[in-house]
């Protein structure tokens, strides 16, 4: 969260940021002015250090030729050096406007050198004339020197004058952008004050405003602050409180309406429990008469008549007492026997149902009707629309910490959508389904039994028939857990 310190902070933090930016420009833009103007006197500095060695080692050799001791001679070869060194940092000098002058200068401080030595050779071989001469000559040559270099330093006043004339229109230049800048900057720093400041301001107001509704006793109108400092904060306070005020006003209003509507149904509770009790009288005043039909069926020698009623009792009265609880694999098996003895009573040699069972896995717990409405869709589907009828396989085997249970049938099969949703949990009852449990209403129920979802599989296709796997786990988790529990 951005505070109201951290927004002064950055404030101050842009002010000092646009002050060093401008203050480095300035820096920047002198520094670069004044390394030109060291550049241009260093060059006038080289050509005058040229000269003055050029004189100073005409003087030195002229002490030399009146008083020739090693002193002298080292006066005049430590100015040759001087000269050399001159030389050299002249040559850095060249450009395209004085390249020819400086090759001759060059060449004239070149000759003016080897005249000197020669000079000093002469005199050690005793040849008076000869070094006088030679002195002569550097004297002239050093005259020369003195003389170019006055040309060239004129040439490089000619060369700079546009340059200097330039730094002064850059100045005046540099003048009015200063003054450009300092208004610039004096406008956005007056506009980002003035948006720092109703950033902080407008989310007051708001709340403000807010609080005076509140307390005109409007709890409905919701506030709304967009902000994210501590004002941001304590909004979601106040809208906090404001909920939870009319949450409050919401339920007495409710509560009130409740015994209202209490007071009206007290005279519906007699009433809706007789109904209650007549609901339960029904079932089985139905099962006994199924029994008394089926018991004077077989009294009359209509023992097959006798045996449908009496699985028809049975399976009615599972789907009655069963659906809420869970019950074994074998009983589950036991009722889907029942109910396809009724449908080969209904559907004789058209309806094929075969069995493979491992009996070791029937004492597993299972929801209660979950094997006879899968069983059911099969025949619905599968069988009853075919002119031959059809075949449905049921297998149930071992399958590691599973039990396995198909249920596979050879009708037109089942279409992609249609398996999506079931398998969604969103597919409704069908129609013409005895119990009246739908599919994905077995595949709700088997998920929350066991508490996994992967419990369910169903393979199919076009004119393929249907196949539905269910992986039964031996033991459900919350098993697991009581007995890990019962362990520690």
């Amino acid at each position: 969260m951005n505070s109201i310190q951290r927004k002064i902070l950055t404030l101050a933090a842009a002010v000092m940021f646009v002050m060093a930016a401008i203050w480095l420009s300035l820096t920047y833009y002198n520094q670069k002015t004044q390394d030109q103007y060291n550049s241009i006197l260093q060059r006038y500095l080289h050509m005058n250090e040229v000269t003055n060695a050029s004189q100073q080692t005409v003087t030195a050799l002229n002490n030399y030729l009146v008083n020739p001791n090693p002193k002298n001679l080292q006066q005049v070869n430590s100015n040759k050096e001087r000269l050399r060194v001159a030389r050299l940092e002249v040559m850095d000098l060249r450009n395209a406007e004085n390249d020819f002058a400086l090759t001759s200068y060059m060449n004239l401080i070149d000759s003016l050198i080897e005249t000197t030595d020669r000079s000093i050779m002469f005199l050690s071989e005793e040849e008076t004339e000869e070094s006088t001469n030679a002195v002569s000559e550097a004297t002239r040559m050093s005259k020369y020197i003195s003389e170019m270099t006055l040309t060239l330093l004129d040439s490089e006043l000619k060369t700079y004058d546009r340059f200097y004339r330039g730094i002064i229109e850059q100045s005046t230049e540099l003048k009015t952008f200063g003054v450009w800048l300092l208004l610039s900057i004096t406008f956005l720093l007056l506009f980002f004050t003035y948006w720092f400041s109703r950033s902080i301001t407008r989310p007051v107001q708001k709340l403000t405003q807010a609080a005076k509704e509140l307390s005109r006793g409007r709890f409905d109108l919701k506030v709304e602050v967009t902000s994210n400092d501590e004002i941001s904060f304590l909004a979601k306070m106040f809208e906090r409180m404001r909920i939870n005020i009319n949450n409050l006003i919401v339920e007495i209003q409710q509560k009130a309406q409740l015994e209202n509507e209490l007071q009206q149904n007290k005279l519906l509770l007699q009433e809706s429990q007789l109904r209650s009790l007549q609901s339960q009288i029904n079932p089985h005043f139905l099962f006994n008469t199924l029994d008394t039909l089926s018991k004077k069926a077989y009294l009359e020698g209509s023992e097959e008549t006798s045996d449908l009623l009496a699985n028809v009792a049975g399976l009615l009265r599972y789907n009655l007492k069963r659906l809420d609880r869970s019950v074994t694999l074998y009983d589950e098996v036991k009722v889907l026997h029942q109910y396809m003895e009724i449908q080969n009573a209904r559907f004789t040699d058209r309806l094929r149902f075969n069995t493979e069972i491992d009996e070791s896995c029937l004492y597993v717990q299972i929801p209660g009707l979950t094997l006879q409405p899968i069983v059911e869709n099969a025949v619905i589907h599968a069988v009853e629309p075919l002119e031959d009828g059809g075949t449905i396989d049921f297998r149930i085997a071992q399958d590691g910490e599973r039990v396995r249970i198909e249920i596979s049938d050879n009708g037109p099969g089942m279409q992609e959508d249609k398996i999506k949703e079931i398998l969604e949990e969103r597919g409704v009852q069908t129609g013409g389904h005895s119990t009246g449990i739908g599919f994905s209403n077995v595949v709700r129920r088997l998920r929350l039994f066991y508490g996994m979802n992967d419990i369910i599989e169903i393979e199919s296709g076009e004119q393929l028939g249907t196949r539905v796997i269910l992986l039964i786990p031996k033991v459900r988790r919350s098993e697991k857990d009581d007995k890990a529990a019962d362990r520690g």
